[in-house]
């Protein structure tokens, strides 16, 4: 898939970033031979199987013009060995003045489409780009959960004292790496710009590494197979899979009574703050005398009546989660029901384990604890602390979890169960 395309912002890589303006001043037709003949060492220059052909024919006809002394057999040779060189001084034009960079989302989401986008843009002044293709991979390295829960369990480990089988590790890199080939098939005009797309699914979550393995390209002849190395990578962050779950969830849990107050922005008779004017706001809400004394409009914020809210807490001890696969839903759960309170205008706030509580006031704030979850870790041992702990615990509307049955994991609301997954 082609398309035009006008993103900027991002870097450029490619055979013209960081290249000067003024290449001609530096220019050396030595310089251009010898890369021909040795490229650089990201690049490569291979024959295919019609250009073997090709100089085994100019072997053929060669040493035969040179036995007979006919003419015609060298004015062949000469032709043949010109479509060689000819093929590879096209060829490198072909990928001078061509720059590239990925362009992807935030975050990216187990078990979801993820579209990663490959920009193209033409530097140069007259020659289009034709027959180019690029190799994407994405590596999901190994986090931690798995080093935990291979020690936790003594059925992580598939052989006896820790080690795998060589088929065991390939099979496990294989599953770590997703590989793709994009092809440009239109041309690309010079000062255009195009865009490639790649389409594919994540499957476990954490940091993702998407790199361009390399850029090769056939063209003109099919001679030469010319490659660059891409030298191009960019890490996104992937969040655990959405799950479904059963019972009512922590929105049935208790509720305020009615007229109860909360410190959050509403519409009740009881002043919550004062922040600077902006535009929209009604003119009813300006504190005229606040305005007077700060030089400046301020207006009047309410607090919310009867509201609810709930604070999630996500507790990762070793030695209570240790299956891998419950694990992996509890965080796949935990993220779940962040995301569905968070659309409800339920979600106050969020802990991990020990670190201090985060207020989840926006958008910005729930990707934060998302990406939280996409690089979550068993802990080693117990890392809680007894009196943070009975403070912590003493808030209202506290969802927390807890395994529920060998496979299961159940969310409680001030200890109370209200949904399992």
């Amino acid at each position: 898939m082609t398309t035009k395309t006008g993103v900027m912002g991002a870097e450029w890589r490619g055979s013209a970033a960081g290249s000067s303006v003024r290449w001609w001043r530096d220019f050396k037709w030595s310089t251009l031979l010898w890369s021909l003949v040795f490229p650089a060492r990201p690049e490569s220059i291979a024959p295919t199987v019609p250009g073997l052909l090709l100089i085994a024919l100019s072997l053929g006809i060669g040493s035969a013009a040179y036995n007979t002394g006919n003419n015609i057999l060298f004015i062949a040779l000469s032709l043949l060995l010109s479509c060689l060189i000819l093929s590879g001084v096209l060829s490198w034009l072909n990928f001078s003045g061509l720059r590239w960079r990925l362009a992807t989302g935030p975050a990216l989401r187990v078990g979801s489409d993820a579209a990663v986008a490959l920009e193209l843009r033409s530097a140069k002044k007259i020659l289009p780009t034709y027959g180019l293709w690029f190799d994407l991979r994405a590596v999901n390295p190994a986090y931690g959960t798995d080093k935990a829960h291979s020690t936790s369990s003594g059925q992580a480990h598939p052989e006896p004292g820790g080690k795998k089988s060589v088929r065991e590790i390939l099979a496990a890199v294989d599953k770590a790496e997703t590989r793709s080939r994009l092809f440009l098939r239109d041309r690309l005009d010079a000062g255009e710009e195009a865009s490639l797309e790649w389409i594919f699914r994540p499957a476990r979550r954490g940091v993702l590494r998407l790199e361009l393995a390399g850029v090769g390209s056939l063209f003109p002849f099919g001679f030469l197979r010319k490659t660059l190395g891409g030298g191009l990578r960019r890490e996104v962050v992937v969040w655990p899979a959405p799950v479904e779950y059963r019972g009512g969830g922590p929105v049935v849990a208790r509720r305020p009574q009615a007229g109860e107050r909360v410190a959050r922005v509403g519409s009740s008779a009881d002043l919550l703050a004062l922040r600077q004017y902006e535009s929209g706001d009604s003119h009813r809400l300006i504190h005229w005398k606040a305005s007077a004394r700060l030089g400046k409009l301020v207006v009047r914020q309410f607090a919310a009546e009867s509201a609810e809210g709930f604070t999630l807490w996500l507790r990762t001890p070793a030695e209570v989660w240790t299956r891998a696969e419950q694990f992996e839903l509890l965080v796949s759960f935990a993220a779940t029901l962040a995301e569905d309170l968070f659309r409800a205008g339920k979600l106050q706030g969020a802990r991990v384990n020990d670190e201090p509580p985060m207020a989840v006031r926006g958008v910005r704030d729930l990707q934060e604890f998302m990406d939280k979850l996409a690089v979550m870790e068993c802990v080693e041992g117990e890392q809680r602390k007894a009196e943070g702990e009975k403070v912590f615990l003493t808030k209202q509307n506290l969802i927390t979890f807890a395994p529920d049955g060998a496979r299961g994991v159940a969310a409680y609301v001030d200890g109370e169960k209200t949904a399992a997954a």
